[in-house]
């Protein structure tokens, strides 16, 4: 956790203490006043929707023993008063963002345990779970919470970390060129995981070779005596271990692989049982996440944990007990009977495939049904991905496709081009109409896979299937 004094932090940041004794010191930060405990600086963003700087008076209320500012016409009289009266400090910095940042890399250069930075283009999130439990049988983990993988989510996970840390897992995201090495900036992670490289991006990047530097940016900002772990099966693995100067692991399928699964089998709930095989012995494993495409994301965990020479019987037993992020491959039942795999928070053609690969694999007494939306981000592959993943579809057993959005009527039409009854498609433009569609389509027994990407909002379609219309 950040603990300086107010005059330490004015300097890191590159501000000016507006009101306060500098010697007052700051545990902990807070961007949202709900959050605020005790102690904490409430850093005030602007944002479309709010602005922060109308909860000054709130955070400091709430135990803020100081708030940083962008508009110093924010501190005013009301907020100067309750400053004085709290005892706290008020900090007016030039960009909310940039303070941030240079905080969290003042205070990782203080930090000793192994920062992990975990990439790719799918798998991101369920490996960075998969390495939390693994690590957590030894060691006092820090990881990243929800989707806190981006500029500012970055700085506040390794805020988060203290000395008592024995390691911090850091989930890194991207769109473009430089994001990746502005965040290793912040993080300074000793060991780097590429999951893979996908189409996602390309709209920004032109081509999946951009995608695999832009992610390499990870691997290169490795110091020497770290560890860069790629997946040994993807095609882009080779070019992104030349970029690093730390030594390479890979993990996979292939023979060649470092970290391999061997015998995989998937069961009717598709959960994966394999042999884990590695130069420390090998063991058998069995998941809790659904998803043959789950075996890469612990294997890949697990190379990590034996790096850190975690047991083997210790990572096979984090593995098993490993479960995936909210709206990731969660399967539950509903009230009605019906089998839900709600993966709605991303979608792009990689993962939509291994989700689609899920729901074929699982046992069912009535039907499948696909619920897939827009993808996003996919540039001039946009209409052809959408039409192929169509395609896909009509030959996979899925009794019934529903799909959600503009783009993803391309899902449909691909699917009735490749002989899916037309009467078996549904097409909708929108969430409620999927809703609708739904209610009057499942049935005791039946499972429905959600998939989209995040823009499209498919959490309220799997809201709707647990509470259906009247």
């Amino acid at each position: 956790m950040l603990m300086l004094s107010a005059e330490n932090l004015t300097d890191v940041v590159g501000g000016t203490l507006l009101l306060g004794s500098g010697d007052v010191m700051i545990n902990g930060l807070a961007t949202d006043s709900r959050a605020v405990e005790p102690g904490n600086v409430f850093v005030a963003f602007s944002g479309e929707n709010v602005d922060g700087h109308g909860y000054l008076e709130t955070a400091m209320r709430s135990g803020a023993r100081a708030v940083m500012i962008t508009r110093a016409e924010a501190f005013d009289a009301d907020v100067e008063a309750t400053a004085r009266k709290r005892g706290a400090c008020v900090v007016l910095v030039p960009d909310a963002l940039r303070a941030v940042q240079d905080l969290a890399a003042s205070h990782r250069a203080r930090l000793t345990c192994p920062v992990i930075g975990v990439t790719g283009s799918t798998g991101k999130t369920t490996t960075k779970d998969f390495l939390t439990a693994v690590l957590g049988m030894r060691f006092n983990v820090i990881s990243t919470l929800g989707n806190q993988n981006n500029e500012l989510g970055v700085p506040l996970t390794v805020l988060r970390a203290g000395p008592g840390t024995d390691v911090l897992v850091v989930e890194m995201a991207m769109r473009g060129l430089g994001q990746i090495a502005r965040l290793c900036e912040i993080a300074k992670p000793t060991r780097g995981l590429i999951t893979n490289v996908g189409t996602s991006h390309i709209e920004l990047l032109g081509s999946q070779e951009a995608v695999a530097r832009a992610k390499a940016e990870l691997l290169q900002a490795l110091p020497t005596d770290g560890f860069a772990f790629v997946n040994a099966d993807d095609s882009f693995s080779e070019l992104q271990g030349l970029l690093s100067s730390a030594p390479v692991v890979t993990y996979g399928m292939s023979a060649e692989a470092d970290v391999r699964a061997e015998g995989v089998e998937i069961d009717s709930m598709s959960l994966a049982t394999f042999d884990l095989i590695a130069a420390e012995g090998s063991s058998s494993v069995t998941l809790g996440v659904p998803g043959r495409h789950n075996v890469y994301n612990a294997l890949a965990a697990a190379a990590v944990g034996l790096s850190l020479d975690i047991a083997l019987d210790d990572v096979v037993e984090g593995l098993a007990s490993g479960r995936s992020s909210a709206m990731r491959m969660q399967v539950f039942q509903s009230a009605t009977g019906v089998t839900v795999i709600n993966d709605a928070y991303n979608a792009n053609p990689t993962s939509m495939r291994a989700a689609l690969e899920t729901l074929a694999e699982m046992g069912t007494t009535g039907k499948r049904v696909a619920v897939l939306g827009d993808m996003a981000e996919l540039g001039t592959l946009t209409e052809l991905a959408h039409f192929q993943m169509g395609e896909r579809v009509a030959r996979m057993p899925i009794d019934v496709l529903v799909s959600v959005g503009p783009r993803a009527r391309h899902i449909a039409d691909g699917a009735r081009a490749a002989g899916m009854e037309p009467d078996l498609v549904r097409p909708c433009v929108t969430v409620e109409e999927a809703s609708e569609v739904l209610d009057d389509l499942l049935t005791s027994g039946d499972v429905v896979l959600v998939k989209a990407s995040r823009v499209m909002g498919l959490e309220r379609v799997v809201e709707g299937i647990i509470n259906p219309h009247v």
